[in-house]
């Protein structure tokens, strides 16, 4: 499947945030990039904004437009308030609970775990980076995985009491899936009302 596999450093200056994790260049130069991107520039209409917003979701999410377009199209079917929906639905792809559970250090890293077949749910190997995670799912690494030194460094002192909804057991190197997570505790920055007002004209 297509994914971003242009400049990390240049998304994150452009967004002024650490789409991808922790981000030298950003430290260094914290304005957007280009030739003018010091300077002051003209105020952006209400489109852009919107449009901005919805760019800095499909980035820290790693998905596409058309991908987007359909889990847009899914959380409005499911009736609620869809941007929060849309959120949750994003949260609940397998590669995201991946990272979430501390097993990549980014989720491009947990999307290529999960590819290379390295991550299993309920104790099959799943290797569909969009699959979407339910409640009560269990997902591990794959048992000849375990050893692997960049899932042990992702590991190595992250703090998996800070996600509710998922539950971590060290012993077997898995975590339980709880419950899709409330607004207020994912913790990304997007304001998904503007992704629904663009969506919706």
């Amino acid at each position: 499947m297509a994914r971003y596999t242009g400049p990390k450093s240049k998304i994150a200056r452009k967004f002024g945030e650490p789409i991808y994790g922790e981000d030298k260049v950003l430290q260094r130069r914290n304005f957007p990039p280009g030739q003018h991107g010091a300077n002051k520039r003209r105020k952006t209409s209400e489109y852009g904004t919107q449009l901005r917003e919805k760019q800095k979701a499909k980035y820290t999410y790693g998905v596409l437009e058309r991908q987007f377009r359909n889990l847009f199209e899914k959380a409005s079917r499911l009736g609620g308030v869809t941007g929060e929906i849309l959120l949750q639905l994003l949260e609940s792809r397998l590669d995201n609970v991946v990272y979430r559970l501390g097993i990549a250090p980014t989720r491009p890293a947990a999307r290529q775990l999960v590819l290379h077949r390295h991550i299993t749910v309920n104790g099959e190997v799943v290797n569909i980076a969009s699959y979407q995670v339910k409640p009560g799912d269990v997902v591990a690494v794959r048992e000849k995985s375990k050893a692997l030194e960049v899932i042990a460094d992702a590991l190595s002192g992250f703090n998996h009491s800070k996600y509710p909804w998922i539950e971590w057991d060290e012993a077997g190197k898995c975590g339980k899936f709880l419950h899709v997570p409330a607004r207020e505790d994912i913790p990304e920055t997007i304001k998904e009302q503007l992704i629904v007002e663009l969506y919706s004209k």
